[in-house]
């Protein structure tokens, strides 16, 4: 008995054998039996994700998205016959919708060839009038490399961008809601000025932003094609008469236009073009987890995680709570995101056509899965994301190392040499060597220079700053246009996702 494992709906197992001609197949839906991790320990936490691509991405999605072709082949045809009727035309896309992958793959056995599989297969089932349009006109890669512009399409349209979309609501509400949270902002893990937590999040808000539309522009712009073995028309050109007009009412069944050139294959930058772009949103998603999984450190502890009541963190230590959903994404990209050199080696095939990208290029199913699984697992996290205020607004008190409010000595030293003072730097470096040696705050130490502070002071009231005098006592007051920088962002991109902002996750 030979095994073969097709893929398989979780939490349940069903067994049947199929007769493949002479080799006895059983079919196994034992979702722990699988070899990718995407079928069981991601696709169990993500249920709907997973049933949404196996309907676009999977064996059987592969199989009825090239019958897809095929039929709309089977309709140009008769269309350009002048005899494609709406009950014909109903017909054979019930056929199309059906077709199982048993059925093909029990075909297969006999031809070695999966396209003669599903053109014979086809023949037997359309209805017979039907059945000499079969492929009539068309090479291999006429449909597979339809197929696959069909199901990237679908998957990235109806799966993936909805899910981003998502993720960009959540970002935007956080952004606003957030918008005036003190923060302090850090360069080199380092204390630097301060900032908003909202300004944080709006970060992240452009750049996720900005990847929507070039997917959405990407995906758009995914092409066909019907121009035979070489891409020179040379069959269709003896049985139509026009062939490239012939090939557009091919396409238009699918909702696709033709490659502007192909040889046997589709210009593979098209596809190229959408999975770079995907990359870089996978890019943003784990830089973003990089961050929140850092503010969740202890010696930080500004963000935290929703963490459910039987949840543990630890094997050893009850009382841990850690990252681990945004340590789960940033993993699933270090899994991923290397694939994109693939991409590029997809990108040659020697004399029209080889069959080395045959392989290499199932994978961008895999590589679409984990894609969406880290992007769905971050739509969850900042949906029950917290800001702990307290935490940001304590560290921020502290910002400055050994000297309290230290990171004000920026705006001191502008301010004064803003009133014409040659030697601001020094004289402000001065102060803080001061407030560090008696262990004062920087504000305090600036009172001790009261020509310093007067001179400082002064400028503040011109620029119209209430309470001037105070001003050095408030870090979170030097916070530039953080605020108004996380609101206009989060407004401007909350149009892109379709989202209502500044609501608590």
């Amino acid at each position: 008995m030979v095994r073969l494992e097709f893929r398989a709906h979780y939490r349940r197992r069903l067994d049947k054998t199929i007769d493949f001609r002479h080799t006895e197949i059983m079919l196994e839906r034992d979702i722990f039996a699988n070899l990718s991790p995407l079928d069981h320990r991601y696709s169990l936490s993500e249920t709907a994700v997973f049933d949404a691509l196996s309907a676009r991405l999977s064996e059987q999605a592969a199989v009825r998205s090239c019958a897809r072709c095929e039929i709309a082949l089977i309709k140009a045809h008769l269309a350009e016959r002048d005899s494609l009727t709406p009950v014909l035309e109903k017909a054979l896309d019930t056929v199309g919708e059906n077709l199982s992958p048993e059925t093909v793959y029990t075909e297969e056995e006999t031809t070695k060839h999966f396209i003669r599989a599903l053109v014979n297969s086809l023949i037997r089932l359309v209805p017979p009038e039907t059945a000499p349009l079969v492929h009539l006109g068309a090479t291999s890669a006429d449909i597979l490399d339809t197929a696959f512009s069909l199901r990237l399409r679908d998957a990235v349209c109806e799966v993936i961008l909805p899910i981003i979309r998502s993720v960009e609501r959540r970002l935007c509400g956080i952004a606003e809601r957030e918008a005036s949270t003190p923060q302090v902002g850090r360069t080199h893990g380092q204390h630097a000025l301060p900032i908003t937590f909202g300004f944080t999040m709006a970060e992240y808000v452009s750049r996720l932003g900005k990847c929507i539309p070039a997917i959405e522009g990407r995906v758009g712009d995914l092409r066909g094609k019907l121009s035979g073995p070489v891409g020179a028309y040379n069959g269709l050109a003896i049985i139509v008469r026009d062939p490239a007009a012939f090939e557009a009412r091919y396409l238009g069944y699918l909702r696709l236009e033709a490659s502007e050139y192909s040889t046997q294959l589709v210009e593979p930058e098209y596809v190229l073009r959408l999975l770079l772009e995907i990359n870089a949103a996978f890019g943003v998603l784990a830089n973003l987890a990089d961050d929140l999984r850092n503010l969740q450190r202890s010696e930080i502890s500004e963000v935290f995680e929703q963490f459910q009541s039987g949840q543990v963190g630890s094997s050893a230590m009850p009382q841990k709570r850690n990252p681990w959903n945004s340590e789960h994404v940033k993993s699933l990209w270090k899994a991923f995101a290397p694939r994109v050199v693939t991409f590029f080696m997809d990108q040659i095939s020697e004399h029209q056509r080889d069959l080395t990208n045959s392989a290499s290029q199932r994978f961008v199913a895999d590589y679409l899965a984990g894609f969406a699984f880290a992007a769905a697992r971050m739509e969850s996290i900042l949906a029950g994301l917290h800001a702990d205020r307290e935490g940001m607004a304590r560290n921020l008190a502290s910002a400055g190392g050994k000297i309290p409010g230290g990171i004000l000595a920026e705006p001191a030293y502008l301010l004064l040499a803003e009133s014409g003072s040659s030697d601001a730097h020094e004289r402000i470096r001065r102060i803080t060597l001061d407030a560090e040696s008696a262990g004062i705050s920087f504000y305090q130490a600036l009172r001790r220079q009261p020509e310093v502070l007067a001179s400082i002071t002064a400028r503040l009231r011109a620029l119209g700053i209430a309470d001037a005098d105070g001003f050095f006592a408030h870090p979170e007051r030097y916070s530039g246009l953080a605020e108004q920088k996380a609101r206009d962002l989060a407004r401007k991109y909350s149009g892109t996702c379709g989202g209502h902002v500044g609501k608590p996750g």
